[in-house]
């Protein structure tokens, strides 16, 4: 491989990262990535002598650096409202993100079941609307079995699992059970302090 071919190489992989980058529903995903991109692109630009270019992928990380800070430094304020697994607004919430909702929990059907209860998290700004929603079903005293832990991709940065937690110990609740089939929420069963015992996830709040 010659060095002219090397080089090449690294401005496809640069420009292939960028566009990776806009693919992503997290904004804090697409901001790494594309800073990665925007590094190896400039290196590329600068062994090819294009010095704009560099300049403009070095403008570009300073300013994917900046906005992932505040991304990550800034306090979200959530609040709860616990609804009916009937509730009109929450079947219009689950019906509207429907196709998001099977990629993670291909198993769940919208509940039918008084039994069961939904909480919504809401940002306190009166234009977030919702973040996220979990429906669940009392397994015994203290301890519920999760049927439903969705949260919409702009706050997938685990600040609304944080708080719902939170909120849910506040309720007197104690434990929370989860089944899953999808190997992106197991992950992010166990980034949330779940421990797998057999085919279920427990977490102690």
């Amino acid at each position: 491989m010659t060095i002219q071919t090397f080089i090449e190489i690294i401005g496809y992989l640069g420009s292939f990262l960028v566009i990776v980058s806009m693919l992503m529903t997290s904004v804090v995903k697409l901001r790494i990535i594309n800073t990665f991109g925007c590094v190896i692109f400039a290196a590329y630009a600068l062994c090819i002598h294009s010095y704009p270019t560099a300049a403009m992928q070095i403008c570009l990380i300073a300013i994917n650096i900046v906005n992932l800070y505040k991304l990550l430094n800034v306090k979200k304020d959530y609040s709860a409202v616990k609804v009916s697994s009937s509730d009109s607004f929450l079947q219009h919430f689950l019906k509207s993100n429907s196709e998001d909702i099977k990629k993670y929990f291909p198993d769940f059907s919208a509940p039918a079941s008084e039994e069961k209860t939904a909480y919504l998290v809401c940002g306190k700004e009166a234009s977030s609307g919702v973040a996220g929603v979990l429906v669940c079903t009392k397994a015994q005293s203290g301890s519920i079995h999760v049927e439903l832990d969705y949260t919409t991709p702009a706050y997938r940065d685990c600040s609304v699992g944080k708080f719902l937690y939170s909120y849910l110990s506040s309720e007197g609740i104690t434990e929370l059970r989860a089944k899953s089939s999808c190997p992106a929420h197991e992950k992010y069963l166990q980034k949330m302090g779940f421990s797998q015992n057999g085919d279920v996830f427990v977490k102690k709040i």
